[in-house]
């Protein structure tokens, strides 16, 4: 008897979600809500924040934890070892929290110079003296050649809450000003110049970062933070349809007042790339009070990471849920999320 081959079993639309590839838009959405959370539901995870926030010991502590894939490895700017260390203290800074400490776990693959294993680590060493963390704990695995795509990079990350009231969406009120902290797109159009091999007029960096001065900036200061985001996969656009959807309320932001360099913007006009969604991995955005607005642009300038922060817009009752982009031409028009993910593997 023959053994006839099978034919594979129809996909449903939430088996095409698992296939599908990218994330930080309205896919990864739906993987959250169908799959994991009703796995894993608790209070700590069911506040989506960027870290869950524990109270251990009678303190107040912050704990994410985050994967990088990112394709190059090397990229104008940075490694993809002090990515993994700026984007982990930064989701914890985004918390309201100092970063403490670090864990790393590296998935090499069978064949990768020792050379390229050695620049990251290094840039790794001198991420975390930036952004004054210690990497405590690590793990390495080797897989086969094929099968890991040079590296991949775990990490999880520890810090102790300083900010006195609680930051995320739920804090969020109709008439909160809307700061972001610097120009945006710098990350992914730098990632995308190297994996096309394009080359700009004037070089495109990573904005990588540590963002934890501007937030320790803004706490000593007095200033009252109501809500924070790193503006990472999905970019600003993404970052403002998550809190607006949590919190209920109408973003409305400008689009001449939105910080792009023109090198940037001119970038993502060839390669038909919104700038609101492309990704950044050294910007936030910031909610806040009207009244502190001012005070608060005044210390974020003084912050070299934040030196270009800039008022986008403001919170108003209306469509709930919803973000409104009021264009250079005096035009509005609705700023959804992504059904998928402009740049792949760019973190």
């Amino acid at each position: 008897m023959k053994f006839q081959p099978q034919c594979p079993a129809p996909t449903t639309a939430d088996d095409r979600i698992l296939m599908a590839h990218g994330g930080g838009g309205k896919m990864t959405q739906r993987l959250i809500e169908q799959v994991f959370l009703p796995s894993f539901s608790n209070p700590a995870l069911d506040a989506l924040h960027d870290g869950a926030l524990l109270e251990l010991g009678g303190s107040r502590l912050a704990f994410t934890t985050d994967s990088y894939v990112v394709n190059p490895l090397i990229f104008p700017g940075g490694t993809i070892g002090d990515l993994a260390v700026y984007g982990t203290a930064n989701d914890l800074a985004m918390c309201g929290a100092r970063p403490l400490y670090l864990s790393a776990g590296f998935i090499l693959e069978e064949g990768l110079p020792m050379e390229t294993l050695r620049q990251i680590v290094s840039s790794m060493q001198q991420a975390a003296l930036c952004a004054r963390v210690t990497i405590a704990t690590g793990d390495t695995k080797v897989v086969d050649k094929g099968k890991g795509d040079g590296v991949f990079i775990n990490t999880a990350g520890i810090g102790l809450v300083e900010c006195p009231s609680q930051i995320g969406p739920a804090a969020v009120q109709p008439g909160d000003a809307i700061i972001v902290s610097g120009c945006l797109g710098a990350h992914g159009l730098a990632i995308l110049s190297v994996r096309e091999g394009l080359e700009f007029e004037s070089p495109i960096v990573s904005d990588a970062a540590p963002l934890w001065p501007a937030i320790e900036a803004l706490l000593a200061a007095g200033v009252e933070i109501h809500c924070l985001r790193d503006l990472t996969r999905g970019g600003l656009a993404s970052a403002l349809n998550e809190i607006a959807s949590a919190r209920g309320v109408l973003v409305r932001i400008e689009e001449a007042s939105i910080p792009v360099m023109d090198v940037v913007r001119s970038g993502c006009e060839i390669l038909g790339l919104d700038p609101l969604y492309v990704a950044n991995e050294g910007a936030f955005v910031l909610f806040l009070s009207e009244r502190q607005a001012a005070h608060a642009l005044e210390v974020l300038k003084e912050v070299s990471v934040s030196s270009g922060a800039v008022r986008i817009g403001v919170v108003e009752e209306g469509v709930r849920g919803s973000v409104v982009l009021r264009t250079r031409i005096g035009g509005n028009r609705v700023v959804d999320m992504l059904s998928g993910e402009q740049l792949p593997r760019i973190c």
